[in-house]
């Protein structure tokens, strides 16, 4: 992930560690859990009896401390859906929740990668609590897929990020695995650290304007270090673009607003960097090589 120090799909050990550009220098920075943000927990009067197994659950996978630490989990934390009792007492006992399968397989997805509980609470808590969903707007914007999809990606992008040309296959891998499932939103969030970024961004909207921005998109990734001014007009030749509409499109002030609203909404929404990916209005916080898993949930599959 691109950071960047201002105000909606890499490795795992023990800890998640998204990788992006800085402004200053490029970090990595672990998925954190504090007794402030940690996910709500069941509680009762009397402790329930804890559910050992969910048959809805395979977790013949799990080593016997990953399964012991699942246990644990899917008893502890609450329903997504609202109601008072455990995940696994959810699902045991058929509260009228279709989410509650999905998030005990999610936690067991977590286990298994090998994130500690609190990390996995701190997950859990982005994906499920009220709190930490949002509202991103998306009218108007470039889309790929079928615009009635059940699940939509959203993605605050920048041109000249290398970390977001490598999330790019990743993100259509989903898009072509789960077609007409899945559709998928572009935000700008040019950062200031990339000189050509602006540009890049304006020149794709300028290309949408003719119907061509994912065409455009594709090129500027394809040629991330090769964007100055006449290489956008090279760029919009290549892809059949009116080059004199062109021209006069990318100097329109109506273009250059649209990209401020966009990178305007994504500083409001708390994202400091890109790629920043959100899905069905979340914050998408695993390395992006678990998007696939994550939509898959989303879809109860």
């Amino acid at each position: 992930m691109t950071r960047l120090t201002i105000p909606i799909i890499v490795a795992l050990a023990t800890s998640v560690a998204t990788v992006g550009c800085d402004r200053d220098h490029v970090t990595a920075s672990g998925v954190a859990a504090t007794a402030a943000t940690a996910t709500p927990t069941a509680k009762a009067d009397s402790p329930p009896e804890t559910i050992q197994s969910l048959p809805e659950v395979d977790t013949k996978d799990l080593s016997d401390q990953e399964r012991q630490t699942w246990v644990a989990l899917v008893n502890d934390v609450l329903s997504p859906c609202g109601q008072p009792v455990s995940v696994a007492r959810c699902v045991k006992e058929g509260v009228r929740c279709s989410k509650c399968v999905t998030a005990a397989r999610f936690v067991k997805r977590l286990v298994k990668t090998g994130l500690s509980r609190a990390e996995v609470r701190q997950q859990y808590r982005d994906r499920y609590a009220p709190e930490t969903e949002v509202h991103i707007e998306t009218k108007g914007e470039p889309v790929r897929g079928s615009p009635m999809a059940p699940v939509t990606i959203v993605v605050f992008s920048d041109f000249e990020c290398p970390f977001c040309k490598a999330a790019e296959p990743k993100i259509m891998d989903v898009l072509r695995q789960f077609e007409g499932r899945v559709r998928v939103i572009f935000k700008q969030f040019p950062l200031s650290m990339h000189p050509n970024s602006m540009d890049a961004a304006i020149a794709s909207l300028a290309a949408a304007k003719q119907g061509k921005f994912w065409q455009m998109h594709d090129v500027l990734f394809e040629h991330q270090h090769a964007q100055r001014p006449e290489d956008l007009l090279k760029y919009a030749k290549q892809i059949g673009l009116d080059v004199e509409q062109f021209k006069k499109d990318i100097k329109d002030p109506a273009i250059r607003a649209h990209v401020d609203a966009n990178r305007k909404e994504g500083e409001q929404l708390g994202v400091t960097g890109t790629p920043a990916i959100f899905v069905d209005n979340r914050r998408f916080k695993e390395p992006t090589q678990y998007l696939t898993a994550y939509v898959r949930e989303e879809l109860d599959e």
